[in-house]
């Protein structure tokens, strides 16, 4: 019981860091590395541009971190899904890395760009549109893609055992239909660009889910009576 509750607790905690620093640090380079002179923008504003990729590597680690703190529980109930769900928050992980390392390769890029002539600007434009591409696919598409599969899979497996409430579990899974939604919007749209309007509409309930979650796994944990049938099983 001890056990399970640290786990809870822990997790609650990941939770809210991932989901906090991943916000944080897209509203930070979010209308920097959008706007038409973004190279200008990016160089001018480099401190957030560095902070805003620290916190995407610190979302990274907490997105992997949740699923491997939830393993050992949910392997209980489905190991084959629990095992699933760490995986996909691995890949998950390792688009956000690319992502943040796009948003670094973009300075780098900027600073160049402001001690060249204006006879490289579409040299560097393009430059600047490839990595801005790579950087978006990776952290607002296939990222959040192998987030909504393995964030599903455990959302499942606690739908089933009920270790949290199910409307939480089913405001979970909603909520990744949503995220999905807005995944297909921006690799399917006719300009490849951060989300902004309705497409961080389509993320709220996702965001907001998580936080109550997250408050609700470490203010009471997992369901007592769940896990005690477990224990006599």
């Amino acid at each position: 019981m001890n056990s399970n509750k640290k786990i809870a607790r822990i997790t609650g905690i990941l939770f809210i860091i991932a989901t906090v620093a991943g916000l944080l640090g897209s509203s930070l380079t979010g209308s920097i590395v959008g706007a038409p002179d973004y190279l200008v923008q990016i160089a001018v504003n480099k401190n957030l541009l560095v902070i805003g990729a620290l916190l995407a590597f610190v979302a990274a680690a907490g997105s992997a971190g949740i699923a491997i703190a939830l393993y050992p529980v949910l392997r209980k109930y489905n190991e084959g899904l629990a095992l699933g769900s760490v995986g996909f928050r691995l890949i998950e992980a390792v688009f956000y890395v690319v992502g943040a390392l796009g948003l670094l390769s973009l300075l780098s890029l900027s600073q160049e760009y402001a001690n060249a002539g204006s006879q490289t600007d579409s040299t560097f434009q393009a430059l600047g549109t490839l990595i801005s591409a790579i950087r978006v696919w990776a952290g607002f598409v296939l990222g959040v893609i192998a987030f909504c599969l393995g964030a599903a899979m455990y959302y499942y497996i606690m739908y089933q055992s009920k270790l949290v409430p199910r409307w939480l579990s089913v405001w979970g899974l909603a909520g990744l239909a949503l995220l999905f939604s807005m995944t297909l919007l921006i690799a399917f749209g006719e300009r490849i660009s951060g989300p902004s309007g309705m497409l961080v509409l389509l993320a709220i309930p996702i965001a907001l889910q998580e936080m109550v979650l997250a408050v609700w796994l470490i203010v009471k944990g997992f369901n007592p009576t769940t896990v005690a049938s477990e224990i006599r099983e």
